[in-house]
């Protein structure tokens, strides 16, 4: 059987895909091929996809009851067609679990071992398509092999219990990036969709950022409250990163990037990953969803204890209502206005897919990067702006992280402070 290289195979899906009907003028033909070039050059690394939780909701972790070559039924965003469609080189698989109170629960180590334990065996099940990635000079080698390198990613510091030993064994496990929160607080920091209790980080999760350094951990601040994205910017002694996040000034949502925080970026050397989220790209979207939060705050009161009910009548309001549609070119003006204010080489993408229902038009699956990239060429950026953007300006944090772990652990032990001597008592979890 002839085997054709993956160039040829990326080439032909961005040439020939029906989706792309506009790519029949020389113009737009060559504009894609410039895409395939740096593809290829250079991993495009998504900082955030939300399959193996597909895993859990749908099969209950079985594996093999899963086919990653076709989720059409699952009407998932993500399965190998479409990412070799897309370009895809490197992906942080978040292994992400609920919160369900302030400060996380007991049990949430154990819940996150078995998402780590679903992804690493996901990654086994497709030895010719994923392999696990420790390390920046990983992804470079797997990218090169014609393979997509697969990175874990932790979403939500309630993942360690209140724990640094726990912190420590689930790097060893894999993890490369913690979200130091999700979407309530912790008892050591702010999210930026709760309450704020701590106006940032506490003495504690002071120490959860050296150690996250000292180990080699990227430290992530999407999620996190605009004080929270200070002090970590404050303590952090290597490159931050929003795994999923984008600019506060084009879209108001609390998830966003503030400005102040992007200027930080400079200085920190730390990458924001333009997400996809509708909500968090259209401030039209954003503000139909807050709508809809409280239409349903009032529907719920009238239709107290019938869940039925009330989601009969939020249907009826969401057909009366349609949201608005956010769009590729709004993602595109995120990059842009990061770009003013943090500069080309802070910027990466993290499309969170599988982890929201709808995506912007154009940007529908995981197949659809090159569509971005090509109207980012479009606006003027070069193909050099490019290779940062999908790829270079992460691994750069990568290895700046990893030589800075290396430098620390000749001078400093394991950090082994527990939440109450550092806070006083706040909770049942300990070491």
């Amino acid at each position: 059987m002839t085997r054709f290289p993956l160039s040829f195979f990326l080439l032909a899906c961005l040439l020939l895909s029906p989706t792309r009907a506009h790519a029949q003028s020389p113009e737009d033909v060559a504009l894609y091929e410039r895409v395939q070039r740096i593809l290829k050059e250079v991993p495009l690394i998504d900082g955030h996809n939300d399959t193996p939780g597909a895993y859990l909701r749908h099969v209950n972790n079985h594996v093999d009851d899963l086919d990653l070559y076709d989720t059409t039924e699952l009407k998932m965003h993500t399965d190998i067609p479409r990412l070799r469609k897309g370009g895809v080189g490197g992906q942080f698989w978040s292994v992400f679990i609920p919160i369900l109170e302030p400060g996380g629960a007991a049990g949430d180590v154990r819940k996150v071992i078995r998402q780590i334990d679903i992804t690493k065996r996901m990654i086994d099940k497709y030895p010719d398509v994923f392999e696990l990635a420790l390390t920046a000079d990983d992804v470079v080698r797997i990218h090169r092999e014609g393979r997509i390198a697969s990175m874990l990613g932790m979403e939500g510091g309630h993942s360690i219990e209140n724990s640094l030993a726990s912190l420590r064994a689930l790097y060893d496990l894999g993890a490369r990036y913690m979200t130091i929160t999700h979407g309530l607080g912790l008892d050591w920091a702010d999210s930026c969709t709760d309450e704020y209790r701590h106006d940032g980080l506490t003495t504690f999760g002071e120490e959860v950022i050296r150690e996250m350094n000292r180990i080699g951990m990227l430290v992530d601040i999407s999620h996190v409250s605009p004080d929270t994205m200070h002090d970590v910017l404050d303590v952090s002694r290597t490159p931050v990163i929003f795994s999923h996040s984008s600019a506060k000034a084009i879209c108001g949502h609390e998830r966003n990037a503030p400005d102040d925080v992007l200027a930080r970026l400079t200085g920190n050397g730390g990458v924001i990953m333009i997400t996809f989220v509708p909500s968090f790209i259209s401030d039209e979207a954003r503000l139909h969803r807050e709508k809809a939060g409280e239409v349903r705050k009032e529907m719920a009161k009238k239709h107290a204890d019938d869940e039925e009910a009330l989601q009969t009548a939020m249907d009826a309001w969401g057909e009366a209502n349609p949201a608005p549609k956010a769009t590729l070119g709004q993602v595109a003006d995120h990059i842009d206005h990061v770009r003013e204010i943090a500069g080309i080489d802070h910027i990466g993408l993290g499309g969170d897919f599988d982890g929201v229902r709808a995506l912007p038009v154009g940007l529908e699956d995981v197949s659809k990067y090159p569509d971005l990239l090509v109207e980012l060429l479009r606006r003027g950026y070069r193909d050099d702006d490019l290779k940062k953007i999908v790829g270079l300006n992460i691994l750069r944090v990568m290895r700046e992280v990893e030589s800075k772990a290396r430098q620390l652990q000749k001078t400093e032990k394991a950090r082994d402070v527990t939440i109450e001597e550092a806070d006083g008592p706040v909770s049942e979890t300990d070491e």
